[in-house]
């Protein structure tokens, strides 16, 4: 069930951010970052194999997402969001981070499926 994305915004602006979660990449554990802006129109696709996270960085930002494969709940996974060993400046103070999020393995405990 894993899935390639490209995601935007409609509305607002968004900091996305993308991991390698592949196992033997040279570049595993390695993040970019994408600014999302709807005035701009701009675009930023997540590889199969690449955990993605985002902040939104105004009210009511508006995200769109086109995937490769269905939402699978039960296989969903994830990385603590700011884990020190990925170095990831979310450049953000208090965020408001979901109960699912909020509870997310470090990377170093995590076991990828790639």
């Amino acid at each position: 069930f894993a899935q390639a994305k490209l995601v935007s915004v409609t509305v607002g602006r968004a900091l996305d951010v993308a991991v390698d979660i592949r196992k033997g990449s040279p570049t595993y554990g390695q993040h970019v970052t994408c600014i999302l802006d709807a005035e701009k129109r701009n675009l930023f696709f997540i590889p199969v194999g690449f955990a993605h996270g985002f902040v939104a960085l105004e009210d009511n930002t508006t995200f769109l997402y086109k995937c490769t494969n269905y939402y699978h709940p039960v296989s969903e996974g994830g990385i603590m969001w700011n884990d020190p060993a990925l170095n990831i400046d979310w450049n953000i103070k208090n965020p408001l981070v979901s109960a699912k999020d909020a509870v997310l393995p470090k990377f170093a405990d995590f076991d990828s499926p790639f």
